[in-house]
């Protein structure tokens, strides 16, 4: 494939493993997100869903059955044997993979592939979704895997639609704190650009900013920053990872409608915030295991 020929892929969702469903629902709400009705998957994962006007949206994840989820693994199901490791590895929260959208997951497996990237096998299933008038739909999708066997704790995948589930979600894209974007997710390694090669398949663009800290790819949603330890600590005031290597999840940046608007929910509901450079930085907590951002 020629630089010419690529297409941009835009982010479609952000996995984030969570210890409870409940827990996450009942954090997320605290947080002034609007948050969709618990699904399954056939493969013993479910999850609560947070979609966005932008046409992304955040995919906590939890275990319903976790016999289903160690056969699906043993039988190479990677999406959940990735993350039963991070689990293993990390803990029960956190920030574990992001998803680009797709139109065609088997011509993205080729190219990963060919690049030296691909993470397994690809993956088809179909799952029912609750709607917000009582009905319910289903959807099927087809998601081809790229990963880093240096980074054994995030990696990326295309997700296709092959059916899609009705794109009429207005009342579940409305959220108090104003959220109406996902601006940016935000990476560490030690040395970001020994990851360059697989954040621009996985968008499929080959445009890299380099900062004085890291690195970014922008995609026609959302902009994907690697930083190193002082890029973390500079922009976010996040501690060092310590001496362990690979690519980790550690922040999501959201735009918003209003930042008062924001400030004043959070404030009124409790939330532990920092306001640094006009932006507001919400530690994690249960049910949420990474930074949240929230800026203009």
């Amino acid at each position: 494939m020629t630089v010419s020929s690529r297409t941009p892929r835009p982010i479609d969702h952000l996995v984030l493993p969570v210890s409870d469903l409940g827990i996450a629902r009942e954090r997320l709400t605290q947080l002034g997100f609007t948050v969709a009705g618990d699904a399954r998957h056939p493969f013993g994962t479910e999850n609560c869903c947070v979609f966005l006007s932008d046409g992304s949206y955040l995919e906590p994840l939890g275990i319903a059955n976790r016999e289903e989820c160690e056969e699906a693994a043993r039988a190479g199901n990677v999406f959940v044997a990735r993350d039963q490791a991070f689990r293993f590895r990390r803990g029960l929260e956190g920030f574990s993979a992001i998803a680009m959208a797709s139109g065609d997951a088997w011509e993205d497996d080729q190219r990963y592939t060919a690049a030296g990237l691909s993470g397994g096998e690809v993956l088809e299933f179909s799952r029912d979704m609750l709607l917000p008038d009582g009905t319910s739909a289903t959807g099927s999708f087809r998601l081809a895997f790229a990963a880093d066997l240096r980074s054994p704790d995030f990696f990326f995948f295309a997700s296709q639609r092959v059916l899609p589930l009705p794109s009429d979600r207005k009342a579940l894209e409305g959220h108090e704190n104003g959220v109406v974007a996902l601006a940016e997710v935000v990476l560490s390694e030690q040395n970001p650009t020994d990851f360059q090669y697989l954040v621009q398949e996985a968008a499929d663009e080959r445009e890299v900013e380099a900062l004085s800290f890291g690195m970014s790819v922008d995609t026609p949603r959302g902009r994907i920053t690697v930083l190193n330890d002082d890029g973390l600590e500079g922009f976010y005031g996040i501690s060092p990872a310590g001496a362990d290597r690979g690519l980790k999840g550690r922040a999501v940046v959201f735009r918003v409608s209003s930042l008062s608007d924001c400030r004043r929910l959070l404030d009124q509901r409790g939330v532990a915030f920092r306001e640094r450079d006009d932006r507001l930085l919400v530690p994690p907590a249960s049910g949420q295991g990474v930074l949240f951002v929230f800026g203009e």
